[in-house]
């Protein structure tokens, strides 16, 4: 490969955007791309002591901001974007989490609604070691102190929607977004299907670590140093954001209710070993019941989202996405030296 053109961004606090489609791009690239990308944490950075309430210091529905989109040349509705995580590093030493009046797994909703008052809003911030890559939990109500490796991820990875919609940067749905699955770390591959010219990618709220369904609606939120390398698979769709790892091919599914999001990431995997490794659909269905594994991203946002995902040393060696996820690792390893 050649050497690849390196893109640096760091947004102005007016610059982010906070929706996937209707915002114009803020830069034109080539595939092969790298963007050296800041990205703001889900606050946009304004909860930063136990004292800062979400519901005082933010202003809905200015959540989850964005960097991007970028306009990939050349991109078409039936192309797949190819985004390559090179690196995702905290950019501050501490990171907040919170409860959110109304939202989360276990509470009362505005879609899930029952006669109980909100759960009261409570904030935690968590002491960052970049060092000695750990994430310190302080309990609020005694002297209770852990230790957690970070495992620093994106939550929100997409591109503009199909059919002129515009949606909130809260959301997941098959373009993407707030998909909040800690197997969006450093050294996968997100393959994301284009829907309308130039693909318009984003990404933003990122997460020290998260725990799989993130129950209280918030994971340990901080701003983030991420490379990429964005990347362009002419005449390949897909229909559902897909992951590949050194070890893994991931299916996303989102949707409400949750057996649904199950479904769409189970079916698109089943799909996946029919048109890559050469299964029968029912010889699909049969082998990836018995082999799939099937996380839980969220179970909080707009829409739920499920993971199916099954080990790459179980599968016949065959090519996936023209091999693409190998190269993209040859080319983050010469940017890493």
């Amino acid at each position: 490969m050649n050497d690849p053109r390196i893109l640096t961004v760091r947004p102005e606090p007016g610059e982010y955007a906070w929706t996937f489609g209707g915002a114009p791009p803020v830069a034109r690239i080539a595939p092969g791309t790298v963007l050296d990308l800041y990205t703001e944490d889900c606050f946009a950075g304004r909860v930063r002591s136990e004292k800062d309430l979400v519901s005082e210091v933010c202003e809905f529905p200015f959540l989850n901001p964005q960097t991007g989109p970028f306009h990939v040349e050349g991109a078409e509705p039936g192309d797949t974007v190819a985004v390559h995580f090179v690196s995702i590093e905290p950019a501050r030493d501490w990171a907040a989490s919170t409860t959110v009046p109304l939202f989360g797994a276990l509470t009362s909703t505005h879609t899930t609604a029952t006669l109980q008052p909100p759960l009261p809003e409570t904030v935690w911030i968590w002491q960052l070691d970049r060092t000695r890559r750990t994430a310190l939990f302080r309990a609020r109500d005694n002297d209770i102190e852990i230790e957690l490796p970070l495992d620093p991820m994106h939550g929100t990875v997409g591109v503009a929607p199909a059919n002129l919609e515009v949606r909130s940067a809260l959301v997941p749905d098959a373009h993407g977004g707030n998909m909040d699955t800690p197997e969006m770390r450093a050294g996968v591959t997100c393959y994301l299907g284009v829907n309308v010219e130039g693909a318009l990618l984003s990404l933003g709220d990122g997460h020290a670590r998260q725990g799989e369904g993130e129950t209280c609606g918030v994971a340990v939120e901080c701003a983030m140093n991420t490379v990429v390398i964005v990347e362009l698979l002419k005449g390949v769709a897909t229909p559902w954001p897909r992951i590949e790892s050194d070890t893994h091919i991931i299916s996303t599914g989102s949707a409400r209710p949750l057996e649904d999001a199950f479904r769409i990431s189970q079916l698109d995997l089943v799909r996946w070993l029919v048109r890559d490794y050469g299964f029968s659909e029912l010889d699909a269905y049969q082998f990836a019941t018995q082999a799939v594994e099937s996380p839980l991203a969220n179970v909080c946002d707009t829409n739920y989202t499920c993971v199916a995902k099954i080990r790459k040393e179980w599968l016949p060696a065959r090519e996936t996405h023209r091999g693409l996820h190998a190269r993209l690792r040859e080319t983050a390893a010469t940017l890493q030296h």
